[in-house]
């Protein structure tokens, strides 16, 4: 049986056995039961009735955060020609076409996002095994393989606090969408985006109930049962 602590033990006390919460009560509840001395994650776990082993029931996509993620967000840009400038005055922390494949496939991963052209792909691909395990590899469905002149807008997007979403093997959505510290207005327009974009994003395959379950917590802190019904029906105005 996991022994937990003292602090564990007393943020689950203010929540109601089996009571699922509205989402800013939630939220709420989450930033009292943040009580660890650094500034907890805040994350969205939700259980779907897709089918990860059916082509047709994938979830996968990208949220952009009103108020970003609560950290400085490390942006690399694959491209050549014009394109390097734009990410450039974007705002992108690296950017290199063959010397930057290079570097990282020796094994630099030191980024959160990588942002990439349609021409240098082919030679981005063979990063798979350095990107691919660490969810960084550039991808037309997450909007991180983009033309020239969308570089721009990518890298901004991205600096601006952009998190992608998918679903796992157990048919689990895990995303984190602020911190501890945000105001719960915050991280209530940060929730809404990522509700909003994974709702939009539900599969054709997916018959009947979508989201099963839901729940909401800190880095530290117990799990708080949302209301589905609620936490579904968060839209982007």
């Amino acid at each position: 049986m996991v022994k937990r602590g003292k602090r564990y033990s007393e943020a689950v006390s203010i929540l109601e056995d089996d009571k699922e919460y509205e989402p800013i009560e939630a939220i709420d509840l989450a930033k009292k039961a943040a009580t660890a001395k650094f500034d907890e994650t805040v994350e969205l776990h939700l259980r779907t009735n897709a089918d990860p082993r059916q082509a047709d029931q994938l979830v996968r996509g990208v949220a952009v955060l009103p108020h970003g993620v609560g950290k400085p967000v490390r942006v690399v840009v694959f491209a050549e020609g014009e394109a390097v400038s734009i990410a450039q005055e974007a705002g992108a922390d690296f950017v290199g076409s063959d010397d930057l494949v290079k570097k990282v496939e020796g094994g630099w991963t030191d980024f959160d996002v990588s942002i990439a052209t349609p021409d240098m792909m082919s030679r981005v691909g063979k990063l798979g095994r350095v990107l691919g395990r660490k969810g960084l590899m550039p991808n037309p469905k997450t909007g991180t393989v983009v033309q020239s002149g969308d570089v721009g807008r990518a890298v901004a997007e991205a600096k601006k606090g952009r998190v992608e979403y998918r679903l796992d093997k157990s048919s689990l959505i895990h995303v984190a969408f602020g911190k501890a510290s945000f105001e719960p207005t915050q991280l209530m327009d940060n929730l809404t985006s990522i509700m909003d974009n994974i709702i939009r994003s539900r599969p054709s395959g997916v018959k009947g109930e979508y989201i099963r379950s839901a729940f909401l917590t800190t880095t530290m802190g117990p799990s708080i049962r949302l209301d589905v019904t609620s936490a579904s029906e968060l839209k982007i105005e």
